[in-house]
């Protein structure tokens, strides 16, 4: 999730610094919350400034109540609710909902899809996550997929978040088609074959050249987009066969796609239980939130035997990167207990659930979301009707990686989870 979070602030950068940034960071390492630049509005989980992943962090948080049986504020899901424009789509944050959307407010994909899928597990809010979806499709790509802003290529990350949504609010992503082709046959693109260097990974995008590089981060995304699962999942059952990359002569199908970007992640966690990340001339290091989103790929898919290791890493290891990362980040927790069928009110000693409340206003007392606990999907529960978690240290540390970038000419940022990043 790291790749979507950070997309629209290096975009930002890019305008100001007047250089092609492409939209990859890495996760950046705790440090001291910055002082927040825009104020932060009432009933929005976490304090750092949400600019940036305003929507996104919400969204994530209170689906992640949702999942736990905790009814969220009414405060909380009014911010988020009013932040769509008239025309559907959310910007990743809207600091004056007064205003009606205009030109000059960048909305997106990752903010939309993720609202959708909130809005659409709370129930209530048919009209609004229809609208949303009606936007999304508006700006659906030739290839099937989507960028993160409209327009923009088609991209792993972007791609799958958005089937989510598709699925969260009833419809089936392969239907859903421009130029004949779905969001499966974009990701299908961006899957690298067995026998390439990464085989069985996802790109996200193709380099200017069209090849294609491993990205733990997107084949994460990709994982869960080819099979139609938004963030909340439980786990699949997959057939007890070979765990290894496969190929055939046919073209594969999205069940084989996934496979193979689960055989990707399952080798990539086999050795220390979690996934690294490495900022220009920092050594590697821990990837918290995207080890995260490894764990619910392959719970997905069933491959529940792979995700113990790297569930028990993030038990022991993940409080303090949650602790100083924000809202998002615990959702990210939240999610891969849930998929496993672990307790996330004793996620290795810590209430992820107590900590995610304690970040914004308090949720519904004594109250439990419809539902919650027995849909595994989001659209399940509402058939009725960075961040990501890199957290405060995602403002200081991604520009400081914007300027390296365009400072030595670094092509991009290897990723790191979640757009992932806020308090």
């Amino acid at each position: 999730m790291n790749v979507r979070r950070s997309a629209a602030a290096l975009a930002a950068a890019t305008v100001v610094l007047g250089a092609a940034v492409p939209a990859v960071a890495a996760t950046a390492p705790p440090t001291a919350s910055p002082t927040p630049s825009t104020a932060i509005p009432a009933g929005l989980y976490g304090t750092a400034d949400p600019t940036y992943d305003g929507v996104w962090r919400q969204s994530l948080a209170l689906l992640a109540q949702h999942t736990t049986g905790v009814a969220p504020a009414d405060a909380a899901v009014t911010w988020l609710a009013g932040q769509q424009c008239a025309n559907g789509s959310f910007a990743a944050f809207r600091a004056d909902t007064a205003k009606p959307c205009d030109a000059k407010l960048t909305v997106d994909t990752n903010s939309t899809a993720a609202a959708v899928q909130t809005l659409a597990a709370l129930g209530g809010h048919g009209g609004a996550t229809q609208k949303a979806v009606g936007w999304l499709k508006s700006v659906q790509n030739a290839d099937g997929g989507w960028g993160y802003f409209p327009g923009g290529a088609s991209d792993a990350n972007s791609t799958s978040v958005v089937a989510g949504a598709l699925a969260a609010a009833g419809q089936r992503p392969a239907g859903v088609k421009k130029a004949g082709k779905s969001p499966y046959d974009a990701l299908l693109k961006l899957s690298l074959p067995c026998d390439r260097a990464g085989g069985g990974a996802f790109a996200y995008q193709p380099d200017k050249k069209g090849g294609l590089a491993a990205n733990a981060d997107a084949t994460a995304a990709g994982v869960l987009g080819v099979l139609g699962k938004g963030f909340v999942t439980t786990a699949g059952n997959a057939s007890q066969g070979e765990r290894a990359c496969g190929g055939s002569s046919a073209p594969l199908t999205p069940d084989e796609v996934a496979h193979n970007g689960a055989a990707y992640l399952a080798g990539a966690v086999a050795h220390d239980g979690y996934l690294k990340s490495v900022l220009p001339g920092a050594a590697n290091q821990p990837d918290y939130g995207n080890t995260a989103d490894a764990v619910v790929a392959l719970a997905a898919l069933g491959w529940t035997e792979q995700a113990r290791k790297p569930l028990a890493w993030l038990e022991q290891n993940a409080a303090g990167w949650a602790k100083q990362s924000g809202p998002a980040a615990y959702a990210q927790l939240v999610f891969a207990a849930h998929a496993m069928g672990a307790d996330p009110h004793a996620f290795g000693g810590t209430d992820l659930v107590a900590q995610l409340n304690a970040t914004g206003p308090a949720p519904q007392s004594g109250a439990k979301a419809a539902g919650a606990t027995a849909s595994a999907d989001p659209k399940k529960a509402d058939d009725s009707d960075d961040s990501d978690g890199s957290g405060p240290a995602y403002s200081l540390w991604l520009i400081v990686g914007v300027f390296l970038v365009v400072g030595i000419g670094i092509g991009f940022l290897m990723s790191g989870r979640g757009r992932k990043r806020q308090p």
